[in-house]
């Protein structure tokens, strides 16, 4: 057994009252003593998350573009200026999601960010890719990363940042600026506004102590998976893998297939479409009794059968919730077989929560 790696805020996390879990080989906040409350203030107020465990990745290189534009599915082209930010999945030959991401426009390149869990494979992957192709890889591991998120996040971190903040204020969502080696992004995976912030990693606890002076209440791993349903975010892993084609897995806009543009996986989507894609990805909602989970078969009736992919109890709803793969056939209803007994729910789509509200109908 390998011991589990440690974030540069590991023992911020100890000062602050975290317990700790292993989360994808790394020891990690899961909360701070109630996952309800980090839930709802990250709704209601800011909160921030440690997400050093992910992986940045620099890429530079005479050709970085077109080496981008062969190995992602979205097209690096869209990326007009400088810090501009692009989700894209990363496919294998079959379709399959190697990875979800994002990747920047930067000065002398791009700049990748990728799941802490795959981040062997996908260097792995990305190496495999390499022939042919004048690219550099950087993993900067001298980085660590907060996602300050909720209503309040960017005005508390312009608090703590000012003389940044008129800088912070003018980005449009999926942006980003460098400020020397720090680098401040407009995204997040909660459904709030907010910043996730790239900083040298020595200088990553006194920040988090700033920001803790400034009101930004440390949020956990539990917290941060309730966040992300409500507002229908995937989780690599869960909601979709090497096995799921992005077509099934909600991720159809990420997919820039109008072009000729000849990327991994092209084909093979090429393939399900004009074969017709059997299964998608819809919201669940179980307005009554019980709890959604991962894993649980979903029944619709004279069409075939679906699985649960995240399902969770929404601290924000009052009740439960869940991504599910089903038959592409699907109305608005089904059943999902809770402890043998299929019980009703209702078809949604998703996200559930945006910005503090219920969004379905």
């Amino acid at each position: 057994m390998t011991a589990a790696q440690r974030t540069p805020l590991y023992q911020e996390h100890l000062a602050a009252g975290a317990k700790m879990v292993d989360f994808a080989g790394w020891d990690m906040p899961i909360h701070y003593g109630s996952q309800l409350k980090e839930h709802e203030i990250v709704r209601s107020d800011a909160g921030m998350f440690d997400v050093s465990h992910m992986t940045v990745i620099d890429i530079t290189g005479t050709d970085a573009k077109r080496w981008l534009q062969h190995l992602i599915a979205n097209d690096v082209a869209k990326l007009g200026f400088v810090g501009k930010a692009l989700y894209a999945g990363m496919l294998n030959e079959q379709g399959g999601v190697v990875d979800d991401l994002i990747v920047y426009l930067a000065a002398d390149g791009y700049r990748m960010v990728v799941n802490a869990g795959t981040t062997a494979k996908d260097l792995a992957w990305m190496d495999a890719h390499l022939a042919g192709f004048d690219v550099s890889l950087s993993p900067r591991r001298d980085l660590a990363m907060l996602a300050v998120q909720g209503p309040n996040a960017i005005a508390k971190v312009c608090a703590v940042k000012p003389d940044w903040a008129e800088s912070i204020r003018a980005l449009q969502v999926f942006q980003g600026l460098p400020f020397g080696e720090w680098f401040v992004a407009r995204t997040g995976y909660t459904g709030e506004d907010g910043l996730e912030i790239m900083i040298p990693a020595a200088e990553a606890a006194e920040f988090f102590r700033q920001l803790q002076q400034a009101g930004v209440a440390p949020i956990g791993l539990g917290a941060r998976d309730t966040l992300r349903l409500e507002a229908g975010m995937n989780l690599y892993g869960h909601d979709m893998d090497d096995s799921v084609s992005p077509l099934e897995a909600g991720m159809g806009w990420t997919l820039a297939m109008k072009d000729e543009r000849e990327f991994i996986g092209r084909s093979a989507l090429l393939a399900q479409k004009a074969a017709g894609v059997a299964m998608r990805q819809v919201g669940l909602v179980l307005e009554g009794r019980g709890v959604l989970r991962e894993g649980q078969k979903v029944v619709v009736e004279g069409v075939g059968e679906g699985i649960i992919t995240s399902g969770t109890f929404s601290p924000t709803l009052k009740h439960s919730i869940a991504i599910a793969r089903v038959p592409a056939a699907i109305g608005d209803s089904a059943h999902v077989d809770l402890r043998g007994t299929l019980t009703a729910v209702r078809v949604v789509k998703m996200p559930f929560v945006r910005n503090g509200k219920k969004v379905f109908e």
